[in-house]
């Protein structure tokens, strides 16, 4: 596997894809698509000219195929490695235990693939040890689980969290990951056996990264003043790009809630158990300390859930500078302070770094806190979430209201070639037209563009049914008759269905309103959010035909259940974005401060391009067949429902008035 090129010719990627090429006389069924071949080209030439590329690729495409040669071809050429990062572990699962494996079986030239993950999902080998040595430094019932993890660490060739046989708790794996404040590097007598560290020099000697788009944009960032988490590489190939703006939101952001402080300060000591880092580090000022941010931090949050119970039908959870009074930051400021002289008078190298993991995480908190309390950064947008039973998570949450500045200047100004591709990203319109909404959106600004419709035959294997009488979705009449129009179709294809809300109230409400009918039909229902694991739900579907799923978000894209399993789409509502989302509204009014008109340069194609998605779970390979159904007249009655429909393959479609 190791990338020693026998020679240096460049790939001829329309013979590889061809009809007589590699992979046709290695699969069956292997079919010769001709958009494949010119996205393959497309791509090839955009790595080679160093420009950026957008491309969307319709369903069965073969999109990885074509930009993984193209990428091993310059990689090759070049002795320069590229990124290809996925937002679904789903896709990265498929590129790397099978699509890459079976490339480099086909394919007449040798190179190297690696999967990147990040930090904290290996086990570090010096804090095994350090816990197994001090067991008061956990809490609770974790010392059989550290065992557990002690015997997989004899045997794993990985150390990677998912290489372990059971899943631990969040609490023992806490005590065992290698962090990066937390690490001696060469100074460590494990340095020669440690996990993260012999994936570091793996990644080194790669031609192909695989990674995904959080730890892209965590490198991103670090690069921009010191060596990033990634070894350095050309050129990036974004798949499933249409989610890398909701990304960066995240990880440009902040997400603080009281769950964060109660795991700290219990890892540090826990009144109730006894235990804890503190609890063979005794200090006059530590447990104290301790305790004094404990109730500090009660104080806080209680202030928060008490404003957001009084704000929240105003304002959504957005909050203004302020907004609570700050007895928090200063007892986080001081416990800080404690444990760095603490840590100071230690002798042990183990001990101080131990402490220092929490030196860091604390002054994380602190300049968090400040920020979300004093609100300086003018183009983001602060709110309160309160979650959970009975509202017990109560999290500080802000992002920027514009990623395109930050990803612009990180991602498409530093690196030579950006190629983004998914199944879904323009939004309307001719050629580069219609990538101007996702280009806009993540700060791509000179570009080549690329559509390719979907070899498969829609007009034949997709029936389309537009409920055109069903009342407005905002009138109250329309949830009983969307439960009557769900039963009459379902009917049709005998269950094997999927429901997409855009609101997980509306589902649970339609749920409960159809539970005799599918309890009639003999027909299991399938609820996300009632407790069962997402792919634990999706199994159960693909393994039951007649059942039915009712899914929100997550359920309307990177989910593929090709075959009987699943006939029949159902589209509840057009998936506009909540416009009183705290951070859709500070969208919103960044548009109209601009001077744009939010709902057409921002809440429609955001809208088309999610409709494009769960129009897409139906058809996965060329034998399937099925219906898809609207049940928001406004598809049919409002002028921009024609956005829509242009947006999806031509398919037959059936007005139902």
């Amino acid at each position: 596997m190791i990338a020693t090129p026998d020679n240096n010719k460049p790939l001829n990627l329309g013979q590889i894809l061809g009809p007589e090429g590699p992979l046709a006389e290695s699969l069956g069924e292997y079919e010769s698509r001709p958009q494949q071949i010119q996205m393959a080209l497309a791509v090839q030439e955009a790595l080679r000219n160093s420009h950026h590329l957008a491309v969307e690729a319709g369903t069965g495409v073969g999109k990885s195929f074509a930009y993984l040669i193209a990428a091993i071809d310059f990689a090759r050429q070049t002795k320069k490695k590229v990124v290809v990062s996925t937002y679904t572990i789903t896709l990265q699962q498929q590129l790397i235990n099978k699509d890459i494996p079976f490339l480099l079986e086909v394919l007449p030239v040798p190179f190297r693939a690696c999967l990147a993950k990040g930090r904290n999902n290996y086990l570090c080998r010096r804090r095994l040890e350090y816990a197994i040595r001090n067991p008061r430094s956990l809490f609770d019932d974790h010392a059989d689980e550290i065992r557990r993890i002690a015997d997989w660490s004899q045997t794993t060739e990985d150390g990677s969290l998912s290489d372990l046989p059971f899943v631990p708790s969040s609490q023992a794996w806490d005590a065992v990951m290698s962090e990066h404040g937390n690490c001696r590097g060469r100074k460590c007598d494990r340095f020669g056996d440690c996990f993260y560290w012999k994936s570091r020099r793996l990644l080194k000697t790669a031609d192909l990264i695989v990674a995904n788009h959080a730890l892209l944009c965590s490198d991103l960032v670090l690069r921009q003043e010191a060596p990033g988490l990634l070894p350095d590489y050309a050129a990036v190939i974004l798949d499933e790009a249409h989610n890398i703006e909701h990304v960066a939101e995240d990880h440009f952001g902040i997400d603080l809630s009281n769950f964060s402080f109660t795991h700290l300060l219990n890892r540090l000591y826990s009144r109730r158990t006894r235990k804890g880092l503190l609890a063979h580090h005794d200090s006059a000022q530590a447990r104290p300390s301790v305790a004094a941010l404990e109730k500090a931090a009660k104080i806080f949050f209680a202030q928060v859930q008490a404003w957001y119970a009084h704000a929240e039908k105003e304002t959504n959870g957005r909050c203004q500078p302020a907004f609570v009074e700050d007895n928090i930051t200063e007892p986080v400021r001081d416990l800080r302070l404690v444990l760095t002289r603490i840590q100071k008078s230690l002798p042990d190298e183990d001990d101080r770094l131990e402490f220092t993991r929490y030196i860091d995480r604390l002054h994380e908190m602190e300049n968090q806190l400040k920020d979300f309390l004093t609100q300086p950064q003018s183009g983001h947008v602060y709110w309160v979430e309160v979650s959970g039973p009975a509202g017990r998570r109560v999290a500080l949450r802000s992002a920027p209201v514009n990623v395109a500045p930050l990803l612009k200047a990180a991602l498409f100004d530093k690196i030579g070639s950006v190629v983004c591709t998914s199944a879904t990203l323009s939004a309307g319109g001719d050629n580069k037209e219609a990538f101007e909404f996702f280009a806009g959106r993540v700060g791509l600004d000179t570009f080549k563009a690329l559509r390719l419709g979907s070899p498969f035959d829609y007009r034949s294997q997709v029936t389309l049914y537009l409920e055109a009488a069903l009342p407005n979705p905002e009138s109250g009449e329309f949830e009983p008759a969307a439960a009557g129009a769900i039963e009459k179709y379902l009917r049709l294809t005998d269950g094997h269905a999927f429901v997409l809300f855009t609101s997980y109230a509306m589902l649970q409400r339609i749920a409960e309103k159809m539970a005799p009918f599918f309890a009639e039909q003999g027909i299991e229902l399938l609820c996300q959010g009632g407790g069962i694991d997402r792919a634990v739900l999706l199994e159960r579907f693909k393994t039951d035909l007649r059942s039915v799923l009712f899914g929100t978000d997550s359920f309307w894209q990177g989910v593929d259940v090709p075959g009987d399993a699943l006939t029949n789409v159902i589209i509840v509502r057009l998936p506009f974005a909540v416009p009183s989302h705290p951070l859709i509204q500070g969208k919103i009014e960044f548009l109209r401060q601009a001077g744009e008109n939010p709902f057409s340069a921002f809440q429609l194609p955001t809208a088309v391009i999610k409709f494009k998605q769960g129009f897409g779970r139906l058809i996965r390979k060329k034998s399937d067949r099925g219906i898809v159904v609207v049940l928001d007249s406004r598809i049919v009655n409002r002028p921009y429902g024609r956005l829509f429909l242009d947006a999806i393959p031509e398919c037959t479609v059936r007005i139902v008035r």
